[in-house]
């Protein structure tokens, strides 16, 4: 049983997974960000994922397990998700949002944020049980295809990029 940090009459408790987006229970995630100049790596979900099956993610993003750290949780998701190791996470803050993510359930998730910079050429080794494709995306060109196309997308990643761009890219107009 996948155990993760949710608010339960406003205490933080380990609760299962889907019974947290059954609920709709206010609950801890991180998402993580890996950049290489102007690009971002995006993660194309599997499609046997129990929500938002193949649609398009930022590089990682997942919960952590009950009395897992933030960062251990990045760092450990990178490696199982995309086989990536190595690289120098950096906190650049919390998000919070609530969004349906179809057959009843619902995302509320307070995230922690991280970024990394990488070199375009970084290995990948994606876990076809989470992922089922990456690319690298000039974040203008992948705001333009998310503005042409949006149920291509999660909706995090639709919030993360309409709503907390400066946060998670530092301002910088990529």
């Amino acid at each position: 049983m996948d155990l993760i940090p949710a608010w339960v009459d406003g205490t933080l408790r380990p609760v299962e997974k889907l019974a947290v987006h059954q609920r709709g229970l206010r609950h801890k995630a991180v998402s993580v960000f890996v950049l290489a100049g102007e690009r971002v790596l995006v993660q194309q979900r599997a499609a046997h994922k129990y929500h938002t099956p193949n649609l398009w993610a930022n590089t990682c993003c997942t919960h952590p397990h009950w009395e897992e750290g933030d960062l251990a949780c990045a760092t450990r998701r990178l490696a199982q998700e995309l086989g990536i190791t190595g690289l120098d996470l950096r906190s650049v803050g919390q998000v919070a949002y609530r969004a349906d993510v179809g057959n009843g359930l619902i995302e509320d998730e307070v995230v922690q944020i991280f970024t990394a910079q990488a070199d375009p050429d970084l290995p990948l080794a994606l876990n076809p049980q989470e992922v089922q494709a990456a690319r690298w995306a000039p974040l203008a060109a992948l705001m333009a295809e998310i503005a042409a196309h949006p149920a291509r997308f999660t909706p995090w990643l639709r919030l993360y990029l309409a709503d907390h761009r400066a946060q998670i890219f530092g301002g910088a107009d990529l």
